[in-house]
């Protein structure tokens, strides 16, 4: 970061002259080619969600989450019910544009709106959206309306620190690892230390063309498998390949 001095001589961050706050996340429709991403509706949502979620062998895929696994279809739509009716988060449902099916969803949450900052979390995705081209479209999706509509400065992701998928998922989606937060948490009867990664609005740009080439059509096989991996896409563009 470059050096910038005040009149004392003493270094200060850049200036912002133009800064102002940012809007609150709001109730849109993101549409892509693997996945539409809508706000959550309990009514029109539920027995779909349930049923994706159910499919799950066990409950292992809550482990890391703030509530869950739950026993029956009135506890899920109670869990739902408090999601869809937060006044500080936006939770957002991925529809499956192949099947018309809600398959998980994502909230826009700890939103600052005086800082431009805010935090993708209560990530719950089902077996039939994990490690999928929907997936990663929903995530690349979310991304560009925070950075390019609503203009934020910080795009957060925090998990447990023992929770090595959505670490890895997180650095696969090009956020950057700042550290463990020691003990910072305690739910479901444990502690738990969190794991920070962040994103930022002069770093989008680059993720956003590492997105749209693997995303590309051409960047699959007949089977659906990927050609090139994000991270591949991504090392080879910062070496200066196409």
């Amino acid at each position: 970061m470059a050096e910038h001095l005040n009149r004392y001589g003493q270094p200060v961050g850049a200036a912002l002259p133009l800064w102002s706050a940012r809007a609150f996340p709001g109730g849109i429709t993101l549409t892509g080619r693997f996945c539409r991403i809508e706000p959550l509706n309990v009514a029109q949502h539920l027995d779909a969600l349930y049923a994706a979620h159910a499919a799950a062998p066990d409950g292992r895929d809550w482990t890391y989450m703030f509530v869950g696994p739950f026993g029956d279809k009135d506890a899920f739509r109670a869990y739902l019910t408090t999601a869809e009716q937060q006044q500080d988060s936006q939770c957002y449902v991925v529809i499956d544009t192949l099947t018309d099916n809600a398959v998980g969803t994502f909230s826009l949450m700890r939103v600052d709106v005086n800082h431009g900052v805010i935090e993708v979390g209560s990530v719950a995705f089902s077996s039939a959206l994990k490690r999928t081209p929907l997936a990663t479209e929903a995530h690349f999706l979310l991304m560009g309306y925070v950075f390019e509509q609503l203009n934020y400065r910080r795009y957060e992701w925090k998990c447990d620190s023992l929770n090595a998928p959505s670490r890895r998922a997180a650095l696969r989606l090009g956020f950057t690892f700042e550290g463990i937060f020691r003990q910072a948490i305690v739910y479901k009867g444990r502690t738990r230390d969190t794991a920070w990664f962040s994103l930022l609005d002069n770093e989008w740009p680059q993720r956003k063309l590492d997105f749209i080439d693997w995303l590309a059509p051409g960047n699959f096989d007949t089977e659906g498998k990927q050609i090139q991996s994000l991270a591949d896409i991504r090392q080879s563009r910062l070496k200066g390949g196409s």
